[in-house]
This record gives C-alpha cells, sequence and structure tokens, in this order.
C-alpha cells in the first residue's frame, strides 16, 4: 500500500513559480555577475581583432556578445538548470514535468528571453530616444511591467516561460553530508 500523498495540482507550491520579488533580485544578481562576463568577452574579442576604437567592429562585437551570453545561459540551464544566481536565490529551471531542459529548449528560452529588453530597445530606436537616462527608465519600466504580467499566470510564471513550456521553481539547497571521521595517528 503507497503512503504517497495525492499529485501535486498546477497551482500547489511545488508548481509556483518562487515569489516575483525574489525572481527580480535574482534578475538584477544575474546581471551583476555578467558584468564580468561581458567585460571579460570584450577583452578577448578587442585582443582578438585588435580594436582600437570602440566603435570599430562594433556590430561584430554586439554578435560576439550575444554568442557569449547564449553559451552561458544555455549551458548553465542545460546543465542542472541553475546559473550561479540561480542557485543563489534556489530558483530552478525545468520543462513542465520537472525535468531539466535539453540544448533546444534552453536555446528556445534564451531567445524568448530578449523579451526584458527588445521592446524598450526598439522604442529607443523608433522614437530616437536620446540620452541613456531616457532608454534606462524605459527599459526600467518596461522589466516591471513585464514581470508583474506574471502575476497574470495561473502559476505566475513568466510569459516567456509559458512558451517555452518551460517553468521557473523553486530549489531547496542539496544537504551536505558530513565526512566521517578520520583516524588520527
Amino acid at each position: 500500500m503507497s503512503q504517497s500523498g495525492p499529485a501535486p495540482t498546477p497551482s500547489s507550491p511545488l508548481h509556483m513559480a518562487p515569489p516575483l520579488r525574489r525572481r527580480l533580485a535574482c534578475f538584477i544578481y544575474e546581471g551583476v555577475l555578467l558584468f564580468g562576463v561581458v567585460m571579460l568577452a570584450g577583452l578577448l574579442f578587442s585582443s582578438l581583432t585588435q580594436q582600437r576604437h570602440a566603435l570599430q567592429g562594433r556590430h561584430e562585437l554586439q554578435a560576439f556578445m550575444f554568442g557569449v551570453l547564449a553559451l552561458y545561459f544555455v549551458w548553465f540551464w542545460s546543465h542542472g538548470g541553475q546559473t550561479l544566481a540561480m542557485k543563489t536565490w534556489r530558483i530552478r529551471l525545468v520543462n513542465l514535468r520537472g525535468e531539466p531542459v535539453g540544448y533546444g529548449r534552453a536555446s528556445l528560452r534564451f531567445v524568448c528571453s530578449w523579451v526584458w529588453f527588445l521592446p524598450s530597445l526598439g522604442a529607443s530606436w523608433l522614437f530616437s530616444w536620446q540620452g541613456k537616462g531616457v532608454l534606462f527608465g524605459a527599459m526600467l519600466a518596461w522589466v516591471l511591467l513585464y514581470a508583474g504580467l506574471a502575476l497574470l499566470h495561473p502559476r505566475r510564471q513568466y510569459w516567456h516561460d509559458v512558451l517555452c513550456q518551460t517553468q521557473l521553481l523553486h530549489s531547496e539547497p542539496v544537504p551536505v553530508r558530513p565526512r566521517p571521521a578520520t583516524a588520527r595517528r
């Protein structure tokens, strides 16, 4: 006779996304960590291409950075479902069955995740907004609006995760086993 309880329902805590506040904190922390990744990638690019001016090879640099970010996210998401920031904030990316995502689904999620940035970048280009403050304000407003849209989903998932058939879940830390006592001489 099985003692297992009822199967989790889609609205149970096991299938609910972590709180929005924690996911946004993870988003900010991810940005801090990516600063180092992007700086090293920029140094590598400028060294390999002998870049002498910031605008020289600008489009190639942007494509290179897109590739570096894709490698970073796709690799971490497909190898354990967590970036370093996600581990810190105990958030894990899985498919709808709760299984790890593969390269294809992780790649699709990476492309769809640009919904965080493209609307404000596109509006900036379309309306010829000048100044970093305007772009920052537009991006901040869009990020907060898009994050808030997750509250409309029954399981509080981001809409690009719904599209990609992935989900962010709370991740319990792996318990650390105590080391066996060694004999002393």
